[in-house]
């Protein structure tokens, strides 16, 4: 922790966050092969590149816009394959990826772009979410391993809160207006950094429910919880925030049902919680100049009601890719093509921010039957285990369902919380036989 603590001093100096990247990479597909897999080494690197992507990004690291995407599917693809014990591959995944494919044939893109980008930009986050999939689907996991891939995601986290503080100027020196914060997030986008913000707060969040300790010091994690709540606060953005809120009840819920003294533990954990949320509210409130209520109630500056948009022009992109879906609803416009036709009817270049109807507009019915399959698999493996796995299933179903509705598939995170929604999470080491 301290370590990646300290490395968001030195990670935007040039080259430090590229050599580290295709670092990772490098020796995360020896080590994985030599290995074999044997714990759980591609869902290890993976959690780690999950939780770099955004830091990659925003600190120029990113060789490849979308590296993080392409190397989680190669680690998994290797572990599948190095692993001596051959784990079984759910045929509805195989046939939800031959499905993406048929959009390939209907992609209709102006001449002077570029179709590979086109499709590539588009197709790799549903396809890196197949090969979780395929990975993950009903894969014995132990509890202690689960909370360990979590805290592998969580440290790059770290390496982000140095690199904000250090980047950013201090609070009280911006001007916060209602919209996302630029420079609160480090200059780069505000929902991208909120969501994986979000992610470090609901994995300390979930080591303090269950009474286990991320840093080793209790009330060190109480602090950093506290501070990456308020780092997540000050970028404005809403859609992280209420993700990971929402999962956060959904985890908190089945963790209260399974004790036995439940009205205690809601009494006592809710006043925790209450009282922190409250604190941190009033303090970064303060320090927006009230801003911040405005931006979450959808107000201006001077404290009134917008009669625009509460979800800042995505409802209008989800309607016209509905429109799209209505019009052609057999195989719809084909893969990647919806930016382009919504350019010619808005005259405006804008990129779908919700992965549903992206899927909808461009694979029209068979978009459809990919929702079902997408949606129908998980529900059923949680349906038919513990209430501790409940906990963590519906708590990551949740993450993808939501970050996919409010910031499509930009990053390899919703992806991967896909598929820990489909693993079988045991508490002993005798229930993996």
């Amino acid at each position: 922790m301290l370590l990646h603590l300290i490395l968001g001093i030195f990670i935007g100096l040039p080259f430090v966050s590229s050599i580290l990247s295709i670092g990772i990479v490098f020796f995360g597909v020896i080590i994985i092969i030599k290995q074999k897999n044997d714990h759980q080494e591609a869902v290890l690197f993976s959690a780690y590149l999950v939780g770099s992507e955004v830091l990659f990004r925003m600190s120029g690291g990113a060789v490849l816009h979308e590296l993080t995407k392409y190397a989680v599917m190669v680690f998994l693809v290797i572990g599948m394959i190095v692993e001596s014990k051959k784990h079984h591959v759910n045929p509805v995944y195989l046939l939800y990826l031959m499905l993406l494919l048929v959009g390939i044939a209907f992609t209709d893109v102006p001449f002077s772009e570029s179709i590979r980008n086109a499709v590539a930009f588009n197709l790799s986050g549903p396809f890196a979410l197949g090969v979780a999939a395929m990975y993950f689907y009903n894969r014995k996991i132990l509890l202690d391993q689960l909370l360990r891939f979590l805290f592998y995601m969580s440290l790059p986290v770290l390496t982000m809160l140095s690199y904000l503080f250090l980047k950013t100027p201090a609070p009280q020196e911006i001007v916060f207006g209602t919209q996302s914060n630029f420079e609160a997030s480090g200059g780069f986008g505000p929902n991208q950094v909120a969501t994986i913000l979000g992610i470090g707060f609901f994995i300390l969040a979930v080591h303090i429910l269950l009474k286990k300790e991320f840093s080793g010091i209790r009330w060190l994690d109480l602090i950093l919880l506290i501070y990456i709540f308020y780092r997540t606060l000050l970028t404005f953005s809403r859609g992280g925030l209420y993700t990971v809120l929402v999962a956060l009840g959904f985890f908190a819920f089945f963790i209260l049902v399974m004790q036995k003294n439940r009205i205690k533990n809601v009494v006592k954990y809710g006043s925790i919680i209450g009282i922190m949320f409250i604190a941190v509210w009033l303090f970064t409130s303060n320090v927006t100049g009230g801003m911040l209520e405005n931006r979450m109630m959808n107000m201006n500056a001077l404290g009134e009601y917008r009669s625009g948009d509460v979800t800042t022009g995505r409802a209008d992109i989800f309607a016209q890719e509905l429109e799209s879906f209505y019009e052609n609803p057999f195989f719809g416009i084909g893969v990647g093509s919806s930016k382009f036709h919504r350019m010619e009817i808005t005259g405006k270049e804008v990129a779908s921010h919700n992965e549903m109807s992206r899927l909808l507009s461009e694979h029209g019915g068979i978009g459809l039957i990919i929702l079902g399959l997408l949606i129908l698999v998980p529900l059923y493996q949680i349906k038919q285990q513990s209430y501790l796995a409940k906990a963590f299933l519906s708590a990551f179903f949740v993450i993808w369902f939501l970050t996919i509705n409010h910031s499509a598939m930009r990053v390899a995170l919703p992806a991967f919380f896909y598929g820990l929604s489909t693993i079988q999470l045991m508490k002993k080491d005798s229930e993996l036989t």
